[in-house]
């Protein structure tokens, strides 16, 4: 080992030298070293793991009751990214939603509306240039037999301007000084040349016109197209896919918060089953120690093995298997009810859902149950509010509009280059740039008073053209802009259908979920019905065999457990209706809306809209710009008031207590059912 010093490449450079090493499997261990990035964690003051996870073998906890508002409300409060139950941030960060999405897209530097609009700031420009030049030259009247020495500066100042209708306009001011020793010159020690020029560049055909340069840019070519309207409808794409992760999410809250629900009372059913099976064991226990009749071997068997499945399928209900539970797009876009077991495990799903800590001292339990009142959705009049409200449907219609904006840039590509160029230049001349004082000087003294006298001005005016012959590019790119909106036109057609299709699901599954209610409230009092007659049969000298009483404890909870499903997939089934006709949002009392824009945009939006009904010139160039979106909602499109009312009001009439369900005869119940348990 000695004692030189090295640095290695990396971040191991960056925190330690290395002791210089002869043998070359020191490096080759270093080489291969995993290295971590120095990248401090970002915190938002809340410890992580700071209470451990809770388990079967834990005391009775102190529980925290919340209803369904108020945990959508945490989500939203504690939510910056759009979780999910996939673990998209971990196996795919760069694809999950967060609220800064919308911000990142308006503020990007290459395709944010700013960077669109910023193509039409004015733009200031300066240069200084010295020269020196000495050549000998073929002409004996230059300087010492054609020798020729100059001196020549030039500095230059510009500012330019390009306006919406692809106008270019130029302010510039330029001064030279030139001194050489050419024998003609009227000043040899140099003369000065000042000009103020102004100079206008109109595109008369392509690139002309307020609604190409909004579509495409001053800068816009065939195939790139990235001016305001262009960049201002990324943004609305953008809006669309977070409201598509938002709502993704509320589902994925409500998901968890219902398999919660029924963890619960899969648990107390679960419970109460156990604790039948150990009541008839004890009692079997009790004659089988004393030899009396019924307390056989085989019985008291029998009664211990149930009680021990009763006991582990409570176990399973308080602390959960790691398997799926609902979420979106398990079977159906807003998520499929899985009606898995585990108190535990859901709680902690849903702690992650909402940015609650894993574990905490409360155990949260829901305090509200799934609604049992009937509700009647108008197929005709939600089939138009799908279609209406749907954000993919929406990120989509963006789309086919970029399209068609894109069509109508592409098709400006056809038209030739016709330019019309008017400058307009004042010149001065003297042999000093300025002097303070004009009275008494001779012609010619300072080149700025010759300028402001204005004996010097000179114009141009003139048209440029230029046509490639064949217009083989933009004849392509419109070509290729007309096969991008014939596949998004398509797409959309699809995705019509599709909404369709699993809105008629949604709609038929309410009616399934329903009827299905109905029944496995009557199939647990049935139940409940048999299990009570069968034990009082066995109580009463063994009228019943043993098996018998032991498969009623276990249809009953069987059946308890299947009601309390039910009633979460109706209330699922609702809420999937609301989810695949648009409205969840609205339904949850939630409410999107951009931020305030500066006081200018709204200045110059009114400004706009009130001279857009006015006439304007035939030509196009100059015509306004058209029409992009029509606001919030299509006008046809009337949605019901419903919609706006907030998650918990009552849309339908309230059901009827428990106790005033009619009793029960085993067949349909009677219409003032209401799916509670007795």
């Amino acid at each position: 080992m000695l004692g030189a010093m090295i640095a290695l490449p990396g971040c191991l450079a960056q925190k330690n030298a290395v002791t210089f090493n002869h043998d070359p499997e020191h490096y080759k261990q270093v080489a291969t070293q995993i290295e971590y990035p120095d990248v401090a964690a970002p915190s938002d003051g809340e410890p992580l793991g700071q209470w451990r996870p809770r388990t079967v073998r834990d005391p009775q906890v102190e529980y925290w009751d919340l209803t369904l508002q108020e945990v959508v409300h945490l989500a939203l409060g504690q939510s910056r990214v759009m979780r999910d139950m996939g673990a998209t941030v971990l196996l795919w960060p760069q694809s999950s939603r967060t609220n800064f999405d919308p911000a990142i897209q308006e503020s990007d530097p290459r395709f944010g509306v700013e960077a669109a609009l910023s193509a039409f700031d004015a733009e200031l420009a300066a240069s200084f240039f010295a020269e020196k030049n000495d050549r000998r030259l073929n002409n004996q009247f230059l300087g010492d037999l054609g020798a020729f020495d100059e001196d020549f500066d030039v500095f230059e100042t510009e500012l330019s301007k390009r306006a919406a209708t692809g106008s270019e306009f130029a302010l510039r001011h330029i001064m030279e000084f030139d001194r050489d020793n050419s024998l003609a010159n009227q000043f040899h020690g140099g003369a000065w040349t000042v000009k103020l020029e102004g100079e206008v560049r109109q595109p008369l055909l392509q690139g002309g016109g307020v609604r190409f340069n909004r579509i495409a840019g001053p800068e816009g070519h065939p195939g790139v197209y990235n001016g305001v309207v262009v960049a201002r409808i990324k943004t609305d794409i953008s809006l669309a896919e977070f409201e598509l992760g938002l709502r993704d999410f509320i589902s994925n809250v409500e998901n968890a918060y219902w398999d919660l629900y029924f963890a619960y009372r899969d648990l107390d059913a679960k419970i109460r089953a156990r604790d039948a099976a150990l009541e008839t064991w004890r009692r079997v226990n009790a004659l089988h120690q004393t030899g009396r009749v019924g307390g056989e071997a085989e019985k008291e068997a029998q009664a211990r093995e149930q009680y021990f499945r009763f006991e582990e399928e409570v176990q399973n209900a308080l602390a959960g298997q790691l398997l799926e539970g609902t979420r979106t797009n398990n079977g159906s876009r807003p998520g499929t009810f899985r009606g898995i077991p585990g108190v535990q495990l859901a709680e902690r799903r849903l702690r992650l859902l909402i940015g609650l800590p894993a574990n905490g001292q409360q155990l949260i339990r829901p305090a509200e149950d799934p609604p049992a009142a009937p509700v009647v959705f108008d197929w005709s009049q939600i089939v138009p509010e799908g279609l209406a409200l749907r954000a993919e449907l929406r990120r989509q219609r963006w789309e086919v509009k970029r399209r068609e904006m894109e069509l109508i840039a592409a098709r400006n590509f056809l038209l030739p280059n016709l330019d019309l160029v008017g400058l307009y230049r004042w010149r001065g001349f003297g042999q000093e740039l300025i002097d303070a004082k004009r009275s008494g000087k001779a012609p010619f003294d300072n080149a700025y008073m010759d300028l402001t006298g204005g004996d010097f001005q000179e114009w141009q005016l003139g048209l440029e053209y230029s046509l490639p012959i064949g217009l083989r590019r933009g004849h392509s790119a419109v070509r290729n802009a007309q096969l991008r909106l014939a596949r998004d036109r398509t797409l959309l057609r699809e995705q019509e259908r599709y909404v369709i299709h699993d809105l008629s699901n949604a709609v038929a599954d309410v009616d399934r979920a329903y009827a299905v209610l109905h029944t496995n409230y009557n199939r647990m009092v049935a139940a409940g019905q048999q299990l009570a007659a069968v034990e009082a049969a066995y109580k009463d000298n063994n009228k019943v065999e043993f098996f018998v009483v032991l498969d009623a404890q276990r249809r009953h909870a069987e059946a308890e457990s299947r009601y309390y499903l039910s009633r979460v997939e109706y209330a699922l089934g609702v809420r999937n209706v609301h989810f695949e006709k648009g409205s969840l949002l609205e339904y949850c009392g939630i409410v999107l809306s951009e931020g305030r824009w500066p006081r200018k945009a709204y200045l110059d939006a009114a400004r706009r809209e009130a001279t857009r009904g006015r006439p304007v010139a035939t030509s196009y160039v100059i015509s306004g710009p058209p029409i992009v979106s029509q606001g919030v909602y299509p006008p046809i499109i009337r949605l019901p008031p419903t919609i706006d009312r907030p998650r918990g009001t009552p849309t339908v009439a309230d059901p009827p207590n428990a106790a005033e369900l009619p009793e029960d005869n085993g067949l349909e119940p009677e219409a003032g059912f209401n799916g509670e348990g007795s």
